[in-house]
């Protein structure tokens, strides 16, 4: 099957396959007609196979042609790199049609977002926050949106959004389509998509919370304070040219990349105190290799989108456990495999249960390997020990 045997009119199909995508993934098969014909749609799919294309290839065909200043399809997201993703795949997308794409996002300066808005726009990208401070300033126009699309709709409501997101639907023309798209499903997710959504299509292409088939998932039981030591090893000892470390605080992600920078590592950190400049650049050093290791809070887990990322490292577990979905599913993305690997202490059993427990099966448990420790730092309990309370 095609991407215009869906339905897609040459334009889009072309724009498609000049990114190289040749066959529909499952979520964009059971997706892209449905949109196409007007139906809102609940879709979960794991990350990576392709969700944006799912939703913004067929409201660009339902856009049709430029018509007037305000956005008649609207796009929320969680996070900035999300916003900026979404609006780059749908500028790609429309590239040989005259539709205009904006992306507005907090962190940055409002006037060229502004001026952006003035000048018009028929799919704009937003994160929740900018879009109601710009509405509020009376430079935004929400009366015209035809289609609302929730990304990774769970994530907004794990930050917080709601209020935000209940505020935004008040705002917008009664009679419209609405999509929730996202990589994992919730009660929460239900309970909103029951209030927002019309006869909606239910897609679900993979189980509940189902991790790529082709990410290598492996743990290693590690005092906390060693952990650094071990990344430095995996780093270095397997050759390692491009890993994405997830840590829980924003704190915790400015240390670990200073002690890599100070082992001779090249590492950047990307978190919300991070000014989006600086974001930026980590993210644009990272995707053409100038750094190592990017070194990432959750606030990275949605919204990056990096091709052939080979590995991907949990520094700390996450504390809930459907993010760890989300942090490792950076990899083995469009078809590529990967390595995901947990750096677990003591005091994160509890944290690896809940993961085990979401994923339906033990995570298996690597030896670990010989790796150097600083003068006045102990070695950690012997291999046997440590593997004993897997």
């Amino acid at each position: 099957m095609s991407f215009a045997d869906l339905g897609l009119v040459p334009g889009l199909a072309r724009a498609v396959a000049d990114k190289g995508y040749a066959t529909p993934t499952p979520i964009q098969r059971a997706a892209i007609p449905a949109v196409l014909a007007g139906r809102d749609v609940l879709a979960a799919a794991q990350t990576g196979t392709g969700k944006t294309a799912a939703f913004v290839l067929p409201l660009l065909q339902r856009l049709g042609a430029p018509a007037g200043a305000a956005p008649r399809a609207l796009v929320l997201t969680p996070t900035r790199e999300l916003a900026a993703q979404v609006a780059e795949s749908a500028a790609r997308y429309a590239r040989h049609g005259a539709l205009r794409t904006a992306v507005i996002f907090g962190g940055v300066s409002e006037r060229p977002q502004i001026e952006t808005l003035r000048s018009g726009c028929d799919l704009l990208v937003a994160t929740p926050g900018r879009l109601l401070d710009l509405q509020a300033q009376g430079v935004l126009d929400l009366g015209q949106v035809r289609c609302c699309v929730l990304d990774e709709a769970d994530r907004m409501l794990d930050m917080g959004f709601i209020h935000d997101i209940r505020r935004i639907l008040k705002l917008l023309p009664r009679e419209r389509q609405n999509l929730m798209f996202s990589a994992t499903y919730s009660s929460a997710i239900r309970e909103l998509a029951a209030r927002l959504l019309r006869e909606p299509l239910v897609i679900e292409v993979a189980g509940r919370n189902v991790t790529a088939e082709r990410i290598d998932q492996c743990v290693y039981r590690v005092p906390q304070a060693h952990k650094r030591h071990l990344l430095r090893h995996l780093i270095e000892c397997g050759s390692w040219h491009q890993v994405l470390v997830f840590t829980r605080t924003k704190h915790g992600a400015n240390r670990l990349t200073q002690q890599l920078q100070a082992c001779g590592i090249q590492a950047a950190a990307i978190h919300g105190n991070k000014s989006q400049g600086a974001r930026t650049r980590a993210l644009s050093d990272f995707k053409e290799r100038r750094i190592t290791a990017l070194i990432a809070t959750e606030v990275a887990a949605r919204g990056l989108d990096i091709r052939e990322l080979p590995h991907v490292v949990n520094f700390e577990l996450p504390h809930v456990a459907e993010d760890y979905v989300h942090r490792i599913g950076r990899t083995a993305r469009a078809g590529s495999s990967g390595v995901a690997v947990s750096l677990v202490a003591p005091e994160e059993a509890a944290q690896l249960r809940d993961i085990e427990k979401l994923l339906g099966r033990p995570l298996p448990t690597a030896s670990l390997p010989r790796y150097s420790v600083p003068a006045g730092e102990s070695r950690p309990a012997p291999r046997r020990e440590i593997r004993a309370r897997a």
